[in-house]
């Protein structure tokens, strides 16, 4: 795929840009991070070139300068919450988190419980924070939130939450996932600075949709197919285009909401300090796109994958029809089909040959290769095989894995393990490959050109196991499925 992002011109231009918002206010602000800070795959997807730890890489260089506030919700920890792209609950990604900070150098302030009421899991998770060194707040529900400003901008409303002690300039405010309450977080601590003395400011940090884009551009389209659960639509921000004459693009929650922002800005500081949804957003990612087609297209790709996962969670009952609906007119908006994803085609032909699932892969060099289902194999394993094998330069029809190495593990499967299915999934292939490699050179050569799989284009006939997917989602390659299930 052709780089269409400049990654390093981001990251300087970024850092800059959040340096001069501080110096706007009185050397304190707290950042909203929308979005995921490590693992940003959507934006490195739609935008070729974009490093998906980019903005981790950015908060590295304003380290000394900066703390994190992680904040999560007491119901989300009492519901044991699951955030869907890791499966893991947000209590425990929190925890991730944290050490995953702490580890590049960063420092972690303290976490916040909002929506507290003293659940007893939340009770328990505290415990675990105080454990690992971590301070804890808590924030309470404000009963007409987020409309009663007259309430929420009171000591009975802000005044009541604790306020979080921090120590450096820039607060970044992150959570595991949406509805934790970051913005919430952010505005409570402008009320209880402001009755300290100090005048800090609020910003918020969120990829998409990229404000200086065009609304119907492919990239902010396909961040409308990513978040079609949340019924988030782009729009053009009225209050910009009044204040300034200035078209921009926002989403309609922000827009929505920006009243009431306004409203308690000025409740607090007597004056709001901006004129627009868009005014608050610190985001530069659209002034670092260096080759438009290629964002185009990548994204265009995007928005097939999420109409693909839309139909999957419908087969098995996570999604909506509505979800589905949504990409699908996103799709016809840009005149797409499903046969527009390179792997569809091969896949769907080689398992209307076999009358068995197949499994197609698009290699980076853009050669297309095809895995069936075989009396050794499942077609996930067959074609991740066939693809090292290409790679590798090594001939079709040559084994790279001794049957030595397969027969016990479909023994293990079969005999102890009570399964049916003796064919090798991915996660086996690859063990059965390794124990190979010791004593077989090909099968060490094969072995070695698996980083070469990443971002690799992945599509199946039936929907997959849980382990084949795990398995090219570690691979970091890009999987749909048809939304059916293997009889």
């Amino acid at each position: 795929m052709k780089i269409g992002f400049d990654n390093a011109k981001y990251l300087k231009m970024q850092s800059e840009h959040i340096m001069e918002r501080i110096g706007q206010f009185d050397n304190k602000l707290y950042l909203e991070f929308g979005g995921k800070l490590f693992d940003d795959y959507h934006a490195s997807r739609v935008l070729p070139g974009f490093s998906a730890d980019s903005k981790l890489q950015m908060l590295m260089q304003l380290a000394p300068q900066a703390e994190i506030v992680m904040v999560v919700s007491a119901q989300d920890i009492e519901k044991n919450k699951i955030r869907g792209d890791l499966g893991i609950t947000y209590d425990n990604d929190v925890i991730r988190l944290v050490d995953a900070f702490r580890s590049k150098g960063l420092y972690v302030g303290s976490v916040v419980l909002t929506k507290w009421s003293g659940q007893h899991s939340a009770l328990l998770f505290e415990k675990r924070l105080e454990k690992l060194g971590l301070r804890v707040y808590h924030h309470y529900l404000i009963p007409g939130y987020p409309t009663n400003v007259p309430l929420i901008v009171s000591d009975a409303g802000y005044g009541k939450n604790d306020y979080i002690e921090t120590t450096r300039p820039l607060v970044v405010v992150t959570a595991p996932g949406p509805g934790s309450g970051k913005m919430s977080t952010c505005l409570s601590q402008l009320y209880h600075e402001q009755k300290r003395g100090i005048r800090a400011g609020y910003a918020k940090f969120e990829t998409f949709p990229i404000w200086n884009l065009p609304l119907k551009h492919p990239v902010n389209l396909a961040y409308e197919a990513a978040t079609a659960d949340l019924n988030d639509i782009n729009m053009i921000d009225p209050f910009h285009l009044e204040a300034y004459g200035q078209t921009a693009v926002n989403y309609n929650r922000d827009v929505e909401i920006f009243p009431v922002l306004n409203a308690i800005f000025t409740k607090i500081f007597g004056k709001s300090p901006y004129q627009s949804p868009t005014d608050m957003g610190v985001n530069m990612a659209g002034n670092c796109i260096v080759d438009d087609e290629a964002c185009r297209a990548a994204s265009r790709q995007e928005i097939i994958r999420r109409y693909y996962q839309a139909r999957m969670g419908v087969a098995d009952g996570t999604r909506t029809e509505e979800e589905a609906f949504k990409i699908e007119l996103l799709m016809r908006q840009e005149q797409l089909t499903t046969v527009d994803r390179s792997t569809v085609l091969p896949a769907l032909e080689r398992a209307g040959k076999t009358g068995a699932p197949a499994v197609a892969l698009e290699l980076p060099d853009g050669r297309i290769i095809t895995g069936k289902t075989g009396g050794l194999l499942g077609p996930s394993a067959a074609v991740l095989l066939n693809a090292l094998k290409e790679l590798s330069g090594l001939p079709h029809e040559r084994h790279i894995i001794a049957p030595s190495a397969i027969e016990p593990i479909q023994t293990l499967k079969t005999a102890y393990l009570g399964s049916r299915n003796p064919r090798l999934h991915t996660d086996e292939v690859l063990i059965a490959l390794s124990a190979t490699a010791a004593q077989n050179e090909d099968a060490a050569l094969a072995l070695s050109n698996l980083p070469r799989l990443r971002g690799c284009q992945v599509h199946s006939s039936v929907m997959l196991s849980s382990v084949d997917k795990r398995i090219f989602q570690k691979l970091e390659c890009d999987v749909t499925c048809e939304p059916r299930y293997q009889s």
